[in-house]
């Protein structure tokens, strides 16, 4: 949507003028509006940027831009910095970059193992690639499954490993990331989590009916929401635009649809949401996530109206009875 296309809209759906008037401001230079702001992280007694850091957005760029995104997202303000070794060569590349930071940033990371063993291996090695002792969060990583949920939660499963990792001081605070609503919700039973990482985007929450019921029952419990997707639109279908390799949906690359979509997650409860894993779209949630106002609720069903014609990510009920 252009922005003289969504004037017009604006006018016709009635949409708030404030909003008009913070997408005019998106236009300005990313320094001109201060650091980003800060929300708490749930119980965690932490506040983090509301925009994060995922490491999948220098998976496998050179050092020397590594290096220039990273200082970039630290002087807008960012201070949370989310990792996987499933993000491949990431670790190798943020470990020195980051390590002058340490003390002043958020860092945490994840294990998709869900063997107690493997998993203790794999984060011993992250610490070690990331030079430091100890992870602000550490998380399960990619819950999707019954059989992730079993494995993870079972005897000998990794959730013994982060228990005991939190005991040892090499972890402060525990989550996890899903991306079915089931494999969250079971988790959320079997432990009080300090935070929970999911999608959270227009598209599956309209139409796939995805993702309210995890903000009800999170919010509940006082855990910290760490929002992915909301740089991204919807499935791919057919011979769509690739020229962003890393991201397997389509991403959000007109400044003023990602300004509604990022302002749309970000009027939920979340604490921090995550940018696609592409260096430009990383930028362009940093620009647009200055301007951030909360969605009318005439602007929400606006965005409704849009979701309805399109194929979302996520949708619930994922597992089948």
């Amino acid at each position: 949507m252009k922005r003289n296309e969504f004037f017009k809209l604006a006018m016709s759906a009635g949409l708030s003028a404030k909003l008009a008037l913070a997408r005019e401001a998106v236009e300005k230079p990313v320094t001109a509006a201060g650091p980003l702001p800060r929300r708490p992280l749930g119980k965690t007694g932490e506040k983090v940027s509301i925009i994060g850091f995922g490491g999948n957005v220098v998976k496998n760029e050179e050092q020397d831009v590594v290096r220039k995104v990273v200082a970039e997202a630290i002087e807008a303000g960012v201070n949370y910095f989310d990792n996987s070794p499933r993000y491949g060569n990431t670790e190798v590349k943020l470990g020195p970059v980051l390590e002058p930071f340490r003390r002043k940033i958020f860092l945490a990371c994840k294990t998709g193992i869900r063997d107690a063993a493997g998993a203790r291996l794999e984060l011993e090695h992250s610490l070690e690639l990331f030079r430091t002792d100890h992870f602000d969060l550490y998380q399960l990583h990619y819950l999707h499954s019954r059989e992730d949920i079993e494995q993870a939660f079972g005897p000998g499963g990794a959730m013994e490993t982060l228990v005991k990792a939190r005991q040892e001081g090499l972890a402060r605070f525990l989550g996890f990331s899903a991306h079915t609503v089931e494999a969250a919700q079971a988790a959320m039973e079997r432990f009080d989590f300090d935070t929970i990482m999911f999608p959270f985007n227009y598209v599956a929450w309209y139409k796939g009916n995805f993702g309210s019921q995890i903000v009800e029952k999170a919010a509940a419990e006082d855990m910290g929401i760490l929002a992915i997707k909301p740089g991204a639109s919807c499935r791919r279908v057919g011979d769509t635009d690739r020229r962003f390799p890393k991201c397997w949906y389509v991403p959000l690359v007109d400044e003023e649809d990602a300004a509604l979509s990022y302002y749309f997650t970000l009027s939920l409860p979340v604490s921090s949401a995550f940018p696609p894993g592409e260096v430009e779209l990383f930028r362009l949630a940093l620009k647009v996530a200055r301007s951030f106002i909360p969605l009318s609720e005439s602007e929400k069903a606006e965005l409704a109206r849009q979701a309805a014609s399109l194929p979302p990510l996520f949708e619930y009920p994922a597992w089948k009875s």
